[in-house]
C-alpha cells in the first residue's frame, strides 16, 4: 500500500485528491496539512511515501518545508511531489533543487497524478521527458554558473554519457536507442549514476548534471 500525504492549503483541493488517491486499491491517504509546518509535523508522525506539497502555502511554504524533508536523514524514504497552479512555475527548478522528486500541475489528468504517485515510488522518472525540457530550457538559464564537481571522479565515461543524457531529458528508452543497447541497461547505468553521485532520483540527477557543467543550457537535443 501507496502512503500518501496531502500538502495543501485548499480544502476543496484535498478533497478531490483524497477521493482520487483513496479510491485506487494500492494507495492510501494518510494524513492531511494545510500549510508547511502541519505537513513537517505530519510527516513525521505519519512516515508516508510520497508528499503531494503546494509551492504556495502560508505558515511555511511547500519550497520550505520541502528543504525540511529532505536534509532529514531520518526522512529519507519519503518522496515530495510539488504541486503548482502553473506548469513553469517560477519556484519549480529550486524545488527539484532542494530535493523534489518532480512536480505536477493541479488541474493534471486523474490517470497521470495516479502514474506519478506510483512512479515516484518506484523510483522512475516523474517527469516526462517534454515536462523536463521544458523545465530545463526556462530555468537552466537561470541557475549557476556551473561548477566542477569532484564526485563525477567517480563516474565511468559511459556513466557520464548517460548522465548528460538524463540532463538533456530523454528517457531510458530513448538514452537506449541513442546508445544502441537496451532499455534494461540502459537503466542499471542511470541506477549506477544516481547510486555514484548520492542522488535521491532522476531529477536530482538532472540538476546535478547542470550544476556540475556536464550539461549546459541549450544543450536539448
Amino acid at each position: 500500500m501507496i502512503r500518501v500525504l496531502l500538502a495543501d492549503d485548499q480544502a476543496l483541493v484535498r478533497a478531490g485528491f483524497r477521493a482520487l488517491l483513496d479510491a485506487q486499491p494500492d494507495i492510501e491517504v494518510v494524513a492531511e496539512a494545510a500549510d508547511g509546518e502541519e505537513a513537517l509535523r505530519a510527516v513525521r508522525e505519519r512516515r508516508p511515501d510520497v508528499v503531494l506539497m503546494d509551492i504556495r502555502m502560508p505558515v511555511l511554504d511547500g519550497l520550505a518545508a520541502t528543504r525540511r524533508i529532505t536534509g532529514d536523514a531520518g526522512l529519507d524514504g519519503v518522496r515530495v511531489v510539488m504541486l503548482t497552479t502553473f506548469e513553469l512555475d517560477e519556484y519549480v527548478f529550486e524545488a527539484i533543487r532542494a530535493g523534489a522528486s518532480g512536480f505536477l500541475v493541479k488541474d493534471t489528468e486523474p490517470e497521470e497524478l495516479l502514474r506519478a504517485v506510483r512512479a515516484v515510488v518506484a523510483g522512475d522518472a516523474l517527469l516526462s521527458p517534454g515536462v523536463t525540457r521544458r523545465l530545463i530550457a526556462e530555468f537552466a538559464a537561470r541557475s549557476k554558473e556551473p561548477a566542477a564537481v569532484g564526485a563525477l571522479a567517480a563516474l565511468t565515461e559511459r556513466e557520464r554519457e548517460v548522465m548528460a543524457l538524463v540532463g538533456i531529458g530523454l528517457s531510458n528508452e530513448e538514452i537506449a536507442r541513442r546508445l544502441v543497447v537496451s532499455p534494461l541497461t540502459a537503466k542499471t547505468h542511470v541506477s549506477r549514476t544516481m547510486v555514484k553521485l548520492g542522488a535521491r532520483d532522476r531529477a536530482q540527477l538532472v540538476v546535478l548534471a547542470y550544476e556540475s557543467g556536464l550539461v549546459r543550457p541549450g544543450w536539448l537535443g
